[in-house]
């Protein structure tokens, strides 16, 4: 079951969301079990959301990978909105 996560991340910079990428998704290629991934700016900080192939998928990447460079940016994710997939539209 495909899974949505949406994490709103208060005081979040683009400068940080550039720096966790870069370490987290070399060269912008999507780690094994990414759907989709989209990151913008808000009114006060930054949103990231994210489709996972299932939840084991998301927490996998999340506890093996993200956590050191968000720690190095500095960056608290905070726990994300989530909900299963029902359906999903692309081109």
């Amino acid at each position: 079951m495909a899974v949505c996560l949406i994490f709103d991340v208060p005081g979040a910079t683009q400068a940080q969301y550039e720096q966790v990428m870069s370490e987290a998704y070399p060269a912008n290629r999507p780690p094994s079990g990414l759907i989709s991934h989209m990151g913008g700016p808000t009114g006060n900080g930054w949103c990231v959301v994210e489709v996972w192939e299932s939840p084991e998928a998301a927490d996998r990447f999340f506890r093996d990978t993200l956590q050191g460079p968000l720690q190095k940016a500095n960056v608290d994710a905070g726990q994300p909105r989530a909900f299963e997939v029902f359906n999903r539209v692309q081109p």
